[in-house]
């Protein structure tokens, strides 16, 4: 017995642009995800001074986070039937998050973190607005990841904030 499936949704051969558009979303923010991974590696390795400490425990937990949220990304790039790139296909964009030129410059690194918190916030609301009525899973899956995203930012807003307090930033 054959069987016949009607396929609708995110699947169906009306949607195939827009599955395409939600895949190059997806693939942005891999890219995003991965690139804020190799700056969180960089910063929680790279900062000094006593000050630094708690920054660099917050990255290094966040490092683990974030290289979940590519594997989430990479999944359902593949699941809708996309590629997940190589990394011949990467190029950076976070500047702002580069090495500071001093390694006890704890402030520089804070805000680079509020910037890619703010980018990836940014994008996810762009991908949910995308998927809306269309693609309920991915929607589902980036909700919860930008629930992650603000998390992130409002953490090292308050770290901020504290700096300023002090009049250190």
């Amino acid at each position: 017995m054959e069987s016949t499936t009607s396929d609708k949704g995110i699947f169906s051969g009306d949607a195939s642009g827009t599955r395409e558009e939600i895949v190059a979303l997806l693939t942005k923010a891999y890219w995003m995800e991965i690139e804020t991974v190799m700056s969180y590696l960089a910063a929680s390795t790279n900062l000094d001074g006593v000050r630094a400490q708690e920054i660099r425990e917050s990255l290094a937990e966040d490092i683990e986070e974030e290289l979940g949220h590519a594997r989430q990304f990479a999944d359902r790039i593949k699941e809708l039937y996309g590629v997940v790139p190589g990394s011949e296909a990467f190029s950076a964009e976070q500047s702002f998050l580069q090495p500071p030129e001093h390694q006890v410059d704890v402030v520089h690194v804070i805000r680079g973190v509020i910037k890619a918190e703010t980018g990836a916030i940014e994008h996810y609301t762009r991908i949910i607005e995308v998927t809306d009525g269309v693609d309920p899973v991915t929607q589902d899956m980036v909700v919860a990841i930008l629930r992650d995203e603000q998390g992130h930012r409002r953490l090292f807003e308050g770290f901020l904030r504290e700096y300023e307090f002090e009049g250190k930033a």
